[in-house]
Order: C-alpha cells, then structure tokens, then sequence
C-alpha cells in the first residue's frame, strides 16, 4: 500500500447520476478517553503493517537470498480470489487478505510462517462489492496488527468498514468508519497510534480521515477531507518534536494531530491524486505523485499552518504516482510506474543514477542493509545495491503478477502474488 495501491496512471472524469454527497459529518471526541485496547505488543521480529515497523519498509536482521527462484522457496500456499494487499506477520503467524469476486466475498486469513499451512480462513465481509478499476482489486488495504488482533479494512457496501478480527478468527468488533463512493476503488491501509486505528478515505464529496478506538470500534475523531478520488495510505512520523500523522491527496500534503484530527500544517500545488505514502525522515517530508502533475518533492515540515515555497527543499518532475519512495540515509529512490528508477540526493534532489529496469510498477521496494527488493507487476523481482551507483544483482521471476510489497524478516521473504503466498530463504 498498497499497499500497494493499484490504478491507472491517469484518472478520467466521472459524471455522478445524481449530485455528489455532502462533506462527512466531523466527530470529536469530549472529555478523557477510556480505552479497552490492547497494548502494542509488537517487536522488530514482526511486520505489524504496511511498510513495517518503523513505517518506512526498511527491514532487519539477516539478509535473506538475492537469487528470487524455484530453488529459493522453502514453501508456498495458493491464495483464492484475488488481493493486493501486503501480508503482515506477528509471531509465527502471517495474515493476509484476499476476495473472490463470484462470491463476493471479503476474506482474512492466516498462515504458519514456519511451514506455509493455512491455519483459518473466514469471510470478513459477504455481499454489496463496490465499482473499482480493473487494475485494483476488492482487498488492496494491508491490515494491521496490535500483536493481539488483526485489523482489516474494507470498501463494502456504500462505505469503509473496519474490523477487529482476534488472532483466532473470531471477529470482535465492525464498524462502518464512514461513507465513500468509489471510482477506482479502494487502497489505503490502516495505521495502528496508540489506542486508536487511523483510517484515510479521499473520494468525491465525502471523503475523511478518521480514528477509531482498537477496543470497540467507536470513532473517535473524524474529519472531513477536500473533495477528490486519491488512494493513498498516511503514514506517522515525530516531525518538529511530536506525533504527526501526514498524508497527501487533491493537491496537497497534510499533517494532522493524530490524536485530535486537528490539521497541523498543509503545503498546496502538488497533484489531484496520490496512490501511495509520503516518507519521513527527521524533519524532511519525501512525496510523489501522481495525476494530473508528475513530481518528487523534498519539503521542510516543522512548521505550522500553511507551507509556502520557501519550505521546499527541492523538487524533481518524476513520475513515481503508486510506489512509494524508499529512503536511505543518502539517496531517495523513485520506482516509476513505467519502470524507470531513479536515485536521488536526498539533500539535493541531484540525480545519481537512472535505469529502465522493465515492465510496470505497483508495488513498493523493501530494503535490507545495502539491498532493494522490488517486483513488477509481471512478478519479475529485482535486487539491486544501495548507494550512488547503480548496481543490479539480480532478477527472477515466480508464478503470479506482483502487485504487493516484499516482506523480509529474519532472513525470510514473504511475498504475495497474485496466486501464491512465497516464502523464500536461504538453503
């Protein structure tokens, strides 16, 4: 997430039967928040959510084998339906979502990370499936973990639906966190802050952000968003000394208290719709689009109210509208849709190096140590060096098209085709 996020490189206009909705109405919550969820139990050893721990799909540990073949599986487990959510591990358990357009059916399931056996499957949601791109699909939000439940979201039946789902499979709690009327569909994943799940909705007329508590599903704040269909996922970052929960979409990036939805600060004049999540390191804000405007900006964020030009630290036209930038130490790489990537100064925006590398992307690159690993949509995955110089040490390609995220923990890939859940490792 995108989650890889999944949509045409353009967006065509859509004339509504009827006038669009009015704004989502805002909710605040009064007085102390008395909340029944559970700790974040999480570690390093875990992948709890989309792009990891540390929200940045850096990886840690041992590095785990760059030849992405047949003889590089230690197993794998056919997926029913189709998904393109990213799977996320907690313990000894990976979880996954998938849906099966016949049935119409919304699905969690859950797998031994040791052997690849499927430990549960239940259907999340059944029924009222929404308009979406062909290129998107029905379960394209990565859920989310607390290290005791599983958290799903989905586009159903006239809105975005959260789940509470216990690591046995029973689902605890269903919320509707507020209408949405889709054009391309569906693709932000949630984040877990504290006591609450984070939920980002853009479309036309009646978008929001919203927080609901882990415990019961009530929400506790919401707010309205400027109208407009975009399809990215937040992320949380400490910028300027505190939690901020950053995101972008109709033309803007945006902060908010991720505790109040209270907007902290907002830069203008980026691209109508985003498909995947802005990168923050220190005080700096990595972010790309998009449609209509093609761009990688660098900005400085540890202000408040609205950002002018002045707080642009550079800024490239870059093409990079559904992978979400990788950041490391020096260097931003940029994997366009159309297969270019690029790496860049981080402090500069000067362009180190560019290469075709082939075929179109969706997913988001991983990284571990001085490795990338990023698939393209033919399930091709490359693995190249880290650093100024272009280097590629290899590519392989498995059954299925790549739409998700690689997941490396403990040496181990885990990565989710369009037919198969991989785990890869060294012999």
């Amino acid at each position: 997430m995108r989650h890889y996020f999944l949509f045409l490189a353009f967006v065509l206009p859509v004339t509504w039967a009827c006038s669009p909705p009015e704004p989502v109405q805002e909710v605040r919550h009064s007085g102390e928040l008395q909340s029944q969820a559970p700790p974040i139990t999480v570690s390093a050893a875990d992948w709890p959510w989309w792009r990891g721990l540390a929200h940045d799909n850096h990886a840690v540990g041992p590095n785990p084998p760059t030849e992405i073949n047949e003889q590089a599986i230690l197993w794998q487990a056919e997926i029913p339906g189709l998904g393109h959510s990213t799977p996320i591990l907690v313990g000894e358990k990976l979880f996954l979502t998938t849906a099966v357009e016949s049935a119409e059916t919304q699905s969690l399931l859950a797998f031994d990370a040791a052997t690849g056996a499927k430990l549960w499957s239940i259907p999340v949601h059944e029924g009222k499936f929404m308009n979406m791109h062909q290129k998107n699909s029905q379960a394209s939000a990565t859920p989310a973990t607390d290290g005791t439940n599983i958290y799903t979201v989905f586009m159903v039946n006239d809105g975005i639906w959260a789940s509470a789902v216990s690591q046995e499979g029973k689902i605890l709690w269903q919320k509707q966190a507020g209408p949405f009327r889709s054009q391309h569909g569906y693709g932000s994943s949630p984040l877990i802050h504290e006591s609450l799940l984070i939920i980002q909705a853009d479309c036309d007329g009646s978008g929001f952000v919203a927080a609901l508590d882990r415990g019961s599903g009530e929400i506790i704040w919401r707010t309205s968003r400027p109208q407009g269909n975009s399809y990215g996922t937040p992320t949380i970052a400490q910028i300027a000394g505190r939690a901020q929960l950053v995101l972008c979409g109709q033309d803007r990036l945006d902060s908010y208290d991720p505790n109040t939805g209270e907007l902290i600060w907002y830069f203008e004049g980026l691209a109508d719709t985003i498909a995947n999540t802005p990168q923050v390191v220190g005080d700096t804000v990595y972010a790309s689009g998009g449609y209509p405007d093609h761009f990688v900006i660098a900005i400085r964020a540890d202000g408040t109210g609205q950002l002018d030009q002045s707080h642009v630290i550079w800024q490239e036209r870059k093409k990079v509208y559904v992978p979400s930038l990788l950041v490391d130490r020096d260097c931003v790489y940029a994997f366009g849709d159309d297969g270019v990537a690029v790496c860049y100064d981080a402090e500069t925006g000067d362009e180190h190096w560019k290469k075709r590398l082939g075929g179109d992307f969706s997913a988001s690159a991983t990284l571990i140590g001085d490795l990338i690993y990023v698939p393209n949509e033919a399930g091709e995955m490359f693995v190249l060096k880290t650093g100024p110089k272009f280097e590629q040490v290899s590519s392989g390609k498995l059954t299925g098209a790549g739409f998700a995220s690689p997941v490396i923990v403990d040496g181990r890939i885990y990565w989710r085709t369009s037919t198969h859940l991989y785990c890869l490792a060294g012999r």
